[in-house]
């Protein structure tokens, strides 16, 4: 019994004493209470960091929003501290035509924009194009050089028809240069007839003695004065910029303007004449309100070329001229090269204020030919396809190839005047990245005299600025100014096209 008693009490030691382990796992109760205190640990890093995410999403979606709404989808040029530019389409596609409304066509585009430029492949090349629906036409290369293509049947008689009588209710006024009916003499005269001194003293404006270059500058801007040409203005800056002082003397002015007053066979060694010209023109409005086939003519340069319909809502109207018995174009370009004293005349509202002179930037010209000629009155292009460009080719036995009343025979390409059939040439080269490059000195072309009949031709010109961001800045300010005022109808029209060309 006692024996029993020993060994119940060994057992309840036995049972009071912690069990050895060879694990070293702690009292049960220890074991708990660090289990609980993890847990919260882990809780509170759980939501300390979940926190943390959450504002950085917001943050993020919130920059984004930002952005969006201060910069606009497409801000072509940045850093100009200007509001967001309108943005032109870059679908390859060919482009749709403008929609009706009273909303400015300016569509939207993209940094990656780039004038669509057709390939020539061969001279007799055929491609077939679509203009119109259910139908094509064939598109005949006739020159690479410059690139200038021919579409027969591209407007029908009707149509032909309606844009001439167009032209005659508007009235047609005579070309502004010389023509050949004045005495050769006259033509060879400055309309105002000053000595070298004379003219120094018109530009001296505060009358010191000297020529700054704001002064040279001032009377450029002023376009009251024919007896200064913009030749003779380059000149005189030029000398001006070259003096060690910054200012012309009497004496240095005549040096400098003597020079520039010579012929320019003298100073080049070629005989190109004075540019003339003898026909009646006049200029026909394209946007809404105008005749339905010219909003149907515009529609099919805009599927022909290719490029924007903004490009084409913001360019000259239509030019639509009249060359009679003896009329006739001297061979010339019909853009100018870019530099640096001259700015755009198409985008002058956003043009370069410190510009001399504005001249014309034409990436491309679509001619219509409204009627068919009896004798004469073809369309040369001197020196198309020549293997390599020299003005000095341009004279042969003494004849300058650009007079074409004395040798339009002689020029390498001369096209009939074919009434419905219209002709495509780029007036530029590609500058390599999908924009306007140097002015292609092949495009050189001019009208030979009429003999028998009467010519209709009709000028269609796509102006783009060669400055990527002038161009995108002269948009903006456009669509800005139509906006301010889209509540007035009465100024669409000459918001789009009256005020911005009619004085070209």
């Amino acid at each position: 019994m006692d024996e029993a008693q020993e060994d119940l009490l060994e057992h309840e030691d036995i049972s009071q004493k912690p069990l050895s382990s060879p694990y070293n796992i702690p009292p049960l109760r220890s074991t708990r209470l660090q289990i609980q205190k993890s847990n919260v640990c882990s809780r509170a890093y759980f939501v300390v960091v979940m926190v943390f995410f959450h504002v950085y999403i917001l943050n993020v979606i919130a920059l984004l929003l930002y952005v969006h709404y201060n910069n606009g989808p497409g801000d072509l040029v940045s850093g100009d501290g200007a509001s967001p530019a309108p943005v032109i389409n870059t679908d390859r596609r060919l482009p749709q035509p403008a929609p009706s409304g009273r909303e400015l066509h300016v569509e939207e585009y993209s940094q990656s924009f780039s004038l669509h430029r057709m390939e020539g492949i061969r001279v007799g090349h055929v491609q077939h194009v679509s203009v119109v629906p259910d139908r094509t036409h064939e598109m005949k290369t006739l020159s690479l050089k410059p690139l200038l293509f021919e579409i027969p049947g591209f407007l029908s008689e009707e149509e032909c028809r309606v844009v001439v009588q167009l032209a005659q209710l508007k009235g047609l006024m005579d070309s502004q240069a010389a023509t050949p009916s004045q005495d050769q003499t006259e033509l060879n005269q400055p309309l105002l007839s000053l000595s070298t001194e004379e003219v120094f003293h018109l530009l001296d404006l505060n009358q010191d003695g000297f020529l700054q270059k704001q002064e040279i500058v001032s009377h450029s801007r002023s376009r009251d004065g024919t007896w200064l040409s913009p030749d003779n203005l380059r000149q005189t800056l030029t000398g001006l910029e070259a003096s060690p002082t910054g200012i012309l003397t009497l004496g240095e002015f005549r040096r400098i303007y003597d020079v520039s007053q010579r012929p320019r066979q003298q100073r080049s060694g070629s005989l190109h004449s004075h540019f003339k010209q003898r026909n009646r023109h006049t200029w026909l409005f394209q946007g809404l309100g105008s005749h339905r086939v010219l909003q149907t003519l515009k529609k099919r340069v805009i599927a022909l070329t290719r490029l924007p319909s903004a490009l084409l809502e913001l360019s000259e109207p239509l030019q639509v001229s009249r060359y009679e018995h003896g009329d006739f174009t001297n061979a010339h370009y019909d853009s100018s090269s870019s530099q640096s004293e001259t700015t755009c005349a198409h985008t002058r509202l956003a043009g370069n204020t410190s510009a001399l002179t504005e001249v014309s930037c034409r990436y491309l010209t679509v001619l219509f030919y409204l009627s068919s000629v009896e004798e004469g009155g073809e369309s040369t292009f001197p020196v198309a396809d020549n293997r390599t460009y020299d003005e000095q080719a341009l004279v042969q036995d003494g004849v300058d190839l650009t007079d074409t009343q004395q040798a339009c025979g002689k020029g390498n390409l001369k096209l009939t005047p074919t009434a419905g059939t219209a002709l495509l040439w780029y007036n530029h080269l590609s500058d390599g990245r999908g924009w306007m490059g140097e002015l292609d000195e092949y495009s050189l072309h001019g009208d030979c005299p009429v003999k028998r009949g009467v010519k209709w031709v009709a000028s269609s010109w796509v102006n783009v600025d060669p400055d990527h961001q002038q161009q995108a800045r002269y948009q903006r300010l456009v669509a800005q100014r139509h906006q301010a005022k889209s509540g007035m109808d009465e100024h669409y029209q000459s918001l789009s096209h009256s005020d911005l060309h009619l004085d070209l």
